[in-house]
Parts: structure tokens; C-alpha cells; sequence
């Protein structure tokens, strides 16, 4: 067996808690392999991508955290940067001081234990060894399959992005059904499967429906199945997804085209845990975790009942919404080269890199398919790239019309004003059932001029008052 390697992330140097950790681990496995670091934080976090590098060469089987007490309230940051890179690696973090609450609450970060000075090897040794033991369960089949269906499988940096897939680690051990909502092609699938393999339900099914895609007089019958001779053509019994799934996930792609009758039932379901076949007089019961998904406005599908309330409410324990990818424009790159990164090998191409030009006219396409459309485009431009670097030319777009134009700051100034105001002022409508004088009075305007925004975005002020916006 290889000697374990410790990696230790330094952030407080000065006080030399490393080096003692140091002795006190050479001193009790002569064979340890060492890597001392002490990276430079920006602002508050850690970028990770200098993060990926040190981690990638080293291949730790354990991190030291070490912290100083200042850096405690920044620990969630760091901790979620270190899980983005490698999600299997138990931390540890070693911190000079700090309120029990705190100490304590770094476990609901996800590592492993903390340890405090003055620094004894009967204190650290065995949450050493409790660290490389939980590291070795996560090298079993499950586990792996965990690593390469979890986190490892999204990449960016973008805020709104990360806020959204920070999430997946805590909602995945809470058995609770999820609506995650985002444009076609941004990772809705991928997201309920992550959620999926890092929950207890991992060993047991993963069952993807989309449900738009299953004919309306067959939806009930796929999800919950049927006995011998509940219709014509029933010569058998056959089981359905749901019972398929049992002790595992169902992802519902696409709820909002789920027929009207289907929801009654999915919502029985949901509440009681228990359904009944077509053509049976038992009543089933299954274990199973409901993820939906919608790439349509979720409020919109309540008011104009596509959805019904209550069962969008039971969907809606947790809510995920992930950011489309024109508004992801720092991620464009990352992802480029991850998707260069993962398909030169097996097309068995030499790309080695993007061109400025190539760089930018991907920053300047509007992605009306996301992630997925980006993913196509890269492995398009591997296989045309006559050269290692890809080119412009190498790129090709399916609506190259959507190329985005380059606004001014002004442009895009008064652009933004107008979204603001339009959206500010059918609040207030909304708000006093579109009574003006009472919104003008909220948005401390003269009722005068408040008319004369209401003119200007040309909104029907009757639709507030009949309540049908």
C-alpha cells in the first residue's frame, strides 16, 4: 500500500501550526509524504483554479485547513472551494482558536474534524486515521460513482451558478423533492442526477420521464403501471417507473406537460407515499424521491394552470434555478476548454488551445442552447480544427444571426433602467390591485407622472384589477 499523502493548505503561516503538524505526523509514519502550500486568497476566497493545479499534482489523500481565527467566519468559502475541486478528500481543519459554536459548526461544512492547539499526536493520530478510512470507502464502486456523477461534473465560477450548485451537497441528504427550473441545455438532468449520487438513495435507481415526450393517454399508465386486464390490450401486469424506482430517484423532465389527471395522482402520491396501479383495487406503496423539472416560468404555468397549485407547492420544497449561459459569460472560457479538454483525446485530434478570435466570437454568441449547444459546438470545432489552435472560422454556429451586438455603457445602461422600471411599476400595480393613485403614493411619485410611466412601457392597467397578470 502507498504511504498516505497530507497535503497542507497554509493560511496562517505566522503561526507556525504547520510545521508543528508537521513533526508530529513524520514523527508517528516515517513514510508520509508532505506538501506544504500556502495560497493567496482573493478577497475572501480561493481561486479554484490555483486550488485544481496544487491539488491535481499532488493527489492528496487528506487536507490540512489551517486557519487563523480572522479566516473562521470565511471557512464555508474555502471549504466549498476545496469540495468543488475534489468532493472525496476528508478535511481537516486545524484553527488557534475560536467559540465552540463556530468549531462545531465547521462540521456542517462537510469536514471531517478540527483540531485546536497546543497540538498533541494523541488528538490528531486518530482523526488522521477516521479521515484516510473515510477516504478509502469513497474509492469503492459506489463511491467513484459518485465522484463522477457529483460535483466534478459542473463547472464555473459564475456567483448566481455557484450559489445554485453550493446547494447540492446539503439538499442531496435531505429527502425532500426538489423543482429545479432553467432554460433547455443549462444542466437541469445533470443537476438532479448529482443530487441523486450524493444522496443515501445512490446505490438504487435513477429514473429520468420526460414527461413531454410520452403520449397523454400513456403517461399514467408508464408511471405507475397496470394490472392484467385493466384495458384491452393488457395481457400482463406490468409495474411502473415509480415502482421501479423504489429506494432510488424519479427525475419528471418537463412537469408542466403533464396532464391535468397525471398530477391529481402524482399529488396523492407525494402527499401519502402510495398510489394504485390502473385496473387494481390495492393500494402500492414505494420509497422514492421526486425531482421535477421545468424549462418554462413556473409562475406563469400556476396562472395559467398548467400546473396545479398545490402540487407545485409539494414540488416546491426546494427550489434550484440555474442561470442560463449568456448570463454565465465568465464561464464561457472554463467550459470551452473543459469540453476541449474531454472530447481531443477520443476524437484523436491535437487541439491544444483557443485563438482570441475563436474566444470571442464564443463571448459573443447569445446560447439559446446553453451549455449543451457549447458542448456540441466544441467537439464540432475539434473535428474541423486543421491546426492546434482553433479558429475562428473553426467555429461554427447553428444560429450565427444571435450573435450578440457590443452595446454601449449607455446602451446598456438605459437597457437595464428599462427592465427596472417596467418590472418596479407592475409590482406596485400588482401590489394595490392597480389602483394608481395608492401605487404613485409607494413609489413617492405624483400621480401624474407615475400615468406617464405606465404609458411609456404601454402596461393595461385592468389586468391589475381584474388580477389577471
Amino acid at each position: 500500500m502507498e504511504p498516505p499523502r497530507m497535503l497542507l493548505l497554509d493560511f496562517n503561516p505566522g503561526a507556525g501550526l504547520g510545521q508543528k503538524l508537521e513533526g508530529i505526523l513524520e514523527l508517528s509514519h516515517r513514510e508520509i509524504q508532505f506538501q506544504q502550500k500556502s495560497p493567496e486568497l482573493h478577497g475572501s476566497t480561493l481561486c479554484d483554479r490555483d486550488l485544481s493545479e496544487i491539488i491535481s499534482r499532488f493527489h492528496p489523500d487528506l487536507i490540512f485547513l489551517i486557519l487563523a481565527p480572522d479566516l473562521l467566519m470565511q471557512a464555508d468559502t474555502l471549504c466549498h472551494s476545496i469540495q468543488r475541486t475534489s468532493l472525496d478528500i476528508p478535511i481537516l481543519v486545524v484553527i488557534e482558536k475560536g467559540e465552540p459554536e463556530e468549531l462545531f459548526e465547521l462540521l456542517t461544512l462537510g469536514v471531517a474534524d478540527f483540531i485546536t492547539p497546543p497540538l498533541k499526536a494523541i488528538d490528531i493520530l486518530p482523526r488522521v486515521w477516521r479521515g484516510l478510512e473515510g477516504k478509502r470507502q469513497t474509492e469503492s464502486p459506489i463511491g467513484r460513482l459518485k465522484e463522477k456523477l457529483g460535483l466534478k461534473q459542473f463547472v464555473g465560477e459564475n456567483a448566481a451558478f455557484l450559489k445554485e450548485i453550493n446547494q447540492i451537497p446539503l439538499v442531496a441528504m435531505c429527502d425532500v423533492s426538489i423543482l429545479i427550473s432553467g432554460e433547455t441545455g443549462t444542466g437541469k438532468e445533470l443537476c438532479a442526477r448529482a443530487i441523486h449520487y450524493l444522496s443515501p438513495r445512490a446505490a438504487n435507481p435513477f429514473i429520468p420521464v420526460n414527461c413531454g415526450a410520452i403520449p397523454t393517454e400513456l403517461i399514467e399508465n408508464e408511471l405507475f403501471g397496470h394490472e392484467r386486464g385493466a384495458f384491452t390490450s393488457a395481457f400482463t401486469s406490468q409495474c411502473g417507473l415509480i415502482h421501479e424506482a423504489d429506494g432510488g430517484t424519479v427525475f419528471l423532465d418537463e412537469i408542466d406537460c403533464l396532464p391535468p389527471f397525471a398530477q391529481v395522482k402524482l399529488l396523492r402520491f407525494l402527499q401519502e407515499k402510495e398510489y394504485r396501479p390502473l385496473g387494481s383495487c390495492k393500494m402500492c406503496q414505494v420509497d422514492v424521491r421526486i425531482i421535477a423539472a421545468t424549462n418554462t416560468n413556473v409562475g406563469e404555468m400556476v396562472r395559467e394552470e398548467k400546473l396545479r397549485k398545490d402540487l407545485y407547492y409539494r414540488l416546491n420544497v426546494i427550489p434550484l434555478l440555474l442561470p442560463p449561459l449568456r448570463e454565465r459569460l465568465e464561464d464561457i472560457p472554463l467550459l470551452a476548454h473543459h469540453f476541449l479538454s474531454k472530447y481531443k483525446a477520443g476524437l484523436h485530434r491535437q487541439v491544444a488551445a483557443f485563438s482570441s478570435d475563436a474566444m470571442q466570437k464564443l463571448l459573443s454568441y447569445d446560447w439559446p442552447g446553453n451549455v449543451r449547444e457549447l458542448e456540441n459546438v466544441i467537439q464540432r470545432a475539434i473535428v474541423l480544427c486543421k491546426h492546434v489552435i482553433i479558429q475562428a472560422a473553426d467555429i461554427i454556429l447553428s444560429q450565427p444571426e444571435m450573435i450578440v451586438h457590443q452595446e454601449s455603457f449607455q446602451e446598456a445602461k438605459a437597457r437595464v433602467i428599462e427592465q427596472f422600471e417596467r418590472q418596479y411599476i407592475q409590482h406596485l400595480l400588482l401590489l394595490h390591485a392597480g389602483n394608481i393613485t395608492q401605487a404613485a403614493r409607494a413609489a413617492q411619485k405624483n400621480r401624474r407622472a407615475f400615468w406617464q410611466l405606465i404609458q411609456k412601457h404601454h402596461l393595461n392597467v385592468q389586468q391589475f384589477k381584474s388580477g389577471a397578470f
